[in-house]
Parts: C-alpha cells; sequence; structure tokens
C-alpha cells in the first residue's frame, strides 16, 4: 500500500529494492516510515524554477551547502538554475530513497 501511494517520490528502478524490503519491514519501521516526510519532486521543480536562483530548490531537499552556494554565486551567474531545472526532480528522488534507507535499516 506504501509503495503504490508514493511511488511518484522514488525512481522506477529503485521500486523492485524498496518493495522487498517493505515486505521485511516490521510494525514499529512501518509506522516510522509514514512518518518521513518524503519531498515532492514537482514541488521540486516549481520551487526550482520560481526561485532556484537563490538556492530555495536546494535548501528545500536539504542540500543546505549547494543551497549556499547557489544563493552565493546567484544560481552560477543562471548557469547551475537552468541546469537544475532538468535535475532537481530526480535529485528529490535520490534524496527520499536515502531517507528510506535509513528509515528501513
Amino acid at each position: 500500500m506504501f509503495l503504490m501511494m508514493n511511488n511518484k517520490f522514488f525512481e522506477p528502478h529503485q521500486l523492485p529494492y524498496i518493495h522487498e524490503r517493505l515486505l521485511l519491514l516490521d510494525e514499529s519501521k512501518y509506522m516510522m516510515l509514514q512518518t518521513a516526510g518524503f519531498r515532492d519532486p514537482t514541488i521540486s521543480l516549481v520551487v526550482s524554477l520560481l526561485g532556484g536562483h537563490f538556492g530555495i530548490d536546494r535548501f528545500l531537499i536539504g542540500d543546505t551547502g549547494l543551497g549556499v552556494a547557489k544563493l552565493l554565486t546567484c544560481g552560477g551567474l543562471g548557469i547551475w538554475t537552468i541546469i537544475d531545472w532538468f535535475m532537481i526532480m530526480g535529485r528529490t528522488r535520490e534524496v527520499n530513497f536515502e531517507k528510506l534507507q535509513q528509515v528501513i535499516m
């Protein structure tokens, strides 16, 4: 049930691994998983489009160091901002997967 509701938060090639791990979870970790707070990749893209040159998109997904770097360089003079428009959804899914692994391990 968890995977069906939250598959947009992860890369498609990660889903079989996640399914296997979820089948092995006990009840306490499953409850922790429900409160993990995964970020929506679509929201990250919208934030990147609107405020990416200030690094807000990177702060949102927890990449604080990169967020500060984008803030101080105005998004790498705009170049980094444009690159992030194409890459931020994948990075958000990676961060979600890392958070999931911390919970289920």
